[in-house]
């Protein structure tokens, strides 16, 4: 019996030596995860920050535009007739009133010699009209009859004049001339296409801005733009609203003017355009991953003697990447932007700061 009563309280003294080996190890093991057991000697969490310092915020809109020659029209003729002398060349520049195009106008010019000598025959029976009215030898009634024939011969002739002053084609303003669809001797009618004129010494670029911002358009407002496979960033000046917003679109179309003295804009091509609504200073601007939303507001976390303070903030414009903080920052604070959701106030902290793009 003795032996048996030993042999049971072997086992049980090894039961309890196991399970307090287990308790050890495993109290051991959760001490060496937290650091050693102390509160205070937790390790630092690696995060990243930005130093913030206040600094003039543009509030900005990027819009897709396209540009346009300031003045543009298609030549045509206003007579038909056959082409009979073509006094351009494709790509020339020519200037305002210059003759481009010459019609044949042979048979105009044979009825203008006849309508002048019927006028003048008018005219010299209006002459005899009036001095028989003067000695009562013919009434009121026929001197108005020759008067009337001579006003009406009169406005044939200036009829005729004005077909032949068409034949002759001149360009509305300065500019560069396009191809040439036609050759001497071509038969030319009003729905013929002669060649274009541009004018592009200015372009004007043509965009729309969603009608939430319609109020903040003001006409010589600065916008800025670039064209694609040019990195080059162009000024240009709003000088024309629509008086409406569309209301297919939602959007309030306007354009702006900007030189182009050296050609390199193309009429036609698409413009990337930058629009400034508003300008903000001593602004803070910070990732918008920095913000966390809270129950009574938003809060960012800031580095201050290696541990993470939280501080609540107001924040104002936001960007695709950055928003502006009205309160809350100061001068040279470094706002943690990496593993905020995780931290806790006094938490410590090891700061990267990254460089404010």
């Amino acid at each position: 019996m003795k032996v048996k009563y030993i042999v049971y309280t072997l086992i049980i003294v090894g039961i309890g030596a196991l399970v307090y080996y287990r308790i050890s190890e495993n109290k051991k093991q959760k001490e060496e995860m937290s650091g050693g057991g102390g509160k205070g000697n937790k390790p630092p969490m690696s995060v990243s920050g930005v130093v913030v310092n206040p600094g003039e915020f543009n509030n900005t809109l990027s819009l897709s535009g396209s540009i346009e020659a300031n003045e543009q029209v298609q030549i045509t003729s206003e007579v038909s007739g056959i082409a009979q002398n073509i006094y351009f060349k494709e790509g020339q520049t020519v200037q305002k009133g210059e003759v481009l195009l010459k019609i044949n106008d042979i048979e105009l010019r044979a009825q203008g010699g006849a309508t002048k000598t019927r006028q003048n025959l008018a005219s010299e029976n209006e002459r005899r009209a009036k001095l028989l009215l003067e000695k009562e030898a013919i009434s009121q009634e026929e001197y108005d009859i020759a008067s009337a024939d001579f006003k009406t011969a009169q406005a044939q002739t200036q009829l005729l004049n004005a077909q032949i002053a068409k034949t002759s084609i001149r360009a509305p303003f300065s500019g560069t001339i396009g191809l040439r669809n036609i050759s001497p001797g071509t038969y030319v009618t009003p729905q013929t296409l002669i060649t274009t004129l541009v004018n592009s010494s200015d372009v004007k670029i043509t965009f729309s801005v969603p009608e939430k911002y319609a109020s903040q358009m003001k006409v010589n407002s600065k916008i800025t733009f670039t064209v694609a496979g040019d990195s080059v960033k162009h000024s240009a000046t709003i000088y024309a609203l629509e008086p409406a917003v569309e209301a297919a679109t939602r959007t309030l179309r306007m354009r702006a003017l900007a030189p182009n003295a050296n050609g390199k804009l193309l009429p036609g091509t698409f413009a990337n355009v930058i629009l400034t609504l508003d300008k903000t200073a001593n602004a803070y601007v910070v990732p918008t991953e920095a913000i966390v939303p809270v129950q009574n507001g938003k809060k960012v976390f800031i580095s201050q003697n290696g541990k993470a303070k939280e501080v609540m903030v107001e924040t104002g414009t936001r960007t695709d990447k950055d928003i502006v903080v009205l309160t809350g920052l100061k001068p040279g604070d470094t706002v943690l932007t990496t593993g905020v959701l995780t931290l806790k106030n006094d938490s410590p902290v090891k700061v990267s700061v990254t460089p404010k793009k």
